[in-house]
């Protein structure tokens, strides 16, 4: 969690970014995003994460060498609108790419940001429309610390026990929103993590699925 997700995460009476139903005025802005590897625009909007700009622990997390599967399915947890995921399907044109959102207007602005950039294997859903049998090679997200802790816990838990047996997992938090605690509370749930990153006040932690129970 970014001190942009922070301080954008809620309008005065407009809701929170995280809600099913934003309420805030829609304001599209478009946003060039440009990575080592990739390059693309995207539409953002008002009551969705991160408008206007790609946020500070994102851009970490996309410019990190991180693993990340070749095919098979992939997921952007919380995926707004959609710079994880349009990423992770650039860089895998084989796989299959979930982006997860409870936010109607970020699962739209997704699922049109994939069409601007002519992505097909970008599949665009809610958290319960993802098949209870599907499995990850590779989970990245910039999660919502916002919704609590407990809810936290409960979604990192959730979605990390879909991970294959060889898969990977990366998550962007800031310090002081909790990213150590965060760290002690996963390992406390056999959960191994590797701090792969440390920047600005961001930490990029990584799942090292392998070792799990």
């Amino acid at each position: 969690m970014s001190a942009d997700r922070d301080a954008s995460s809620r309008e005065p009476d407009r809701g929170h970014y995280f809600d099913d139903q934003p309420n805030a005025p829609s304001d599209p802005v478009l946003v060039d995003v440009t990575l080592p590897d990739t390059a693309f625009v995207m539409e953002t909007d008002r009551g969705v994460f991160s408008r206007g700009h790609l946020d500070t622990a994102t851009s970490m997390l996309l410019r990190a060498e991180l693993p990340i599967a070749p095919a098979g399915n992939l997921l952007d947890l919380g995926c707004g609108a959609g710079p994880i995921a349009l990423t992770m399907a650039r860089r895998s044109p084989e796989a299959t790419v979930w982006a997860v959102d409870v936010n109607a207007r970020a699962r739209e602005l997704c699922a049109r940001n994939a069409v601007r950039n002519r992505l097909t294997n970008v599949r665009v859903v809610a958290p319960d429309e993802v098949p209870s049998d599907v499995r990850f090679a590779t989970i990245w997200s910039n999660p919502p610390i916002r919704i609590g802790k407990a809810a936290l816990h409960e979604l990192l838990l959730d979605w990390f026990g879909r991970l294959e047996p060889d898969g990977h997992a990366a998550i962007v938090v800031q310090k002081h929103l909790g990213a150590d605690s965060l760290q002690r509370w996963l390992e406390a749930q056999h959960i191994p993590m590797d701090r792969v990153g440390s920047k600005s006040g961001f930490r990029l932690l990584a799942v090292r699925r392998t070792q799990l129970p």
